[in-house]
């Protein structure tokens, strides 16, 4: 990782080209179904499908989600990580049972969510989530975040604690604050303008794996990154880096299951046990010859992981 940010500190700093467009994403239709309804087989076969919506939140954000699964599943939320959006998590979703109620989030300046000039906190994004449950209906979940969008579900069950079930946190450690990684990462991001230069951007989402994935998935996160203007880039680098709630970590009484890898190039194996350790009622996977994205360098194995992790929370 650091011979790589090396290498990208070296390549040219594109001149601005102005910012990325805002999304304007209108309300779709939510599908409601009525306490104690039974689905018919076409119902059924209705909400099995992946369906792209957004919502229009009480914190003034209009976020755009996909979701997925039969409506009285439990409900599960998944957070993309830094830059990322709902794609992160493509390698997992189409053979996640459907039996679980599942949002997929673009979290705000992501994707194809509104990208609001303030503001990019990990408070700010807690708070998105907490007012996307009260939208679509859902008391509280389990929160699935990788990289950024785990610290954004540990920020929720500190903020929110009546909103969460249970955490997977993927590719994380106690905090941010310090890490030299994210600071190399800041120092090179601070000097765009407008937009990201491509060629970073690549090289920064190419660096995140140690396994070979799909070429596909990759040009596909490098696109979704290309989406996000520079200032969300650098305001949520520096949200990342300026929260440190490492010290009350220990309130977070959820069940909560740490995945990662042995060769995470962001947080090393010393930095992923301390969130272990730091949280009473946690359970560490640690995949071997992995990065720092192990949802999507062994997807089956992650799936299966996750699985059995829902199936002690919910007790089914």
């Amino acid at each position: 990782m650091r011979k790589l940010l090396a290498a990208l500190l070296a390549l040219p700093v594109l001149s601005a080209c102005g910012p990325a467009p805002e999304s304007d994403s209108n309300d779709l239709p939510q599908t409601a179904v009525p306490e104690g309804a039974e689905l018919t087989s076409t119902e059924q076969e209705l909400f099995l499908i992946p369906r792209e919506r957004s919502v229009r939140l009480r914190t003034g954000v209009t976020l755009r989600y996909v979701e997925q699964g039969l409506p009285l599943g439990t409900p599960v939320v998944f957070l993309h990580g830094y830059t990322d959006s709902n794609h992160t998590w493509d390698l997992n979703l189409r053979t996640f049972p459907r039996s679980h109620h599942i949002y997929v989030l673009d979290q705000r300046g992501h994707g194809d969510s509104t990208r609001p000039a303030c503001c990019y906190t990990q408070q700010a994004f807690a708070a998105d989530v907490a007012a996307f449950l009260d939208a679509v209906g859902e008391r509280s979940a389990i929160l699935v975040g990788h990289s950024m969008g785990s610290f954004i579900a540990q920020q929720v069950a500190l903020d929110f604690p009546r909103r969460v079930e249970g955490l997977v946190l993927v590719g994380s450690a106690p905090t941010v604050a310090g890490n030299p990684v994210a600071l190399e990462v800041k120092s090179i991001v601070d000097t765009f303008e407008g937009t990201v230069d491509p060629e970073f951007i690549r090289a920064f989402q190419e660096s995140t794996f140690v396994r070979p994935v799909p070429a596909s998935y990759i040009n596909t996160l490098v696109s979704e990154s290309g989406k996000v203007p520079a200032r969300v880039w650098q305001d949520a680098m520096d949200g990342l880096l300026a929260e440190d709630h490492s010290a009350r970590l220990h309130h977070i009484r959820v069940p909560v299951l740490v995945v990662g890898g042995d060769q995470d190039g962001f947080f090393p194996v010393a930095e992923q046990r301390a969130l272990v350790d730091a949280l009473p009622n946690a359970d560490f996977v640690l995949y071997s010859n992995t990065g720092h994205a192990p949802h999507a360098e062994q997807p089956q194995r992650f799936n299966q992981d996750v699985q059995r992790f829902l199936r002690s929370v919910t007790r089914w």
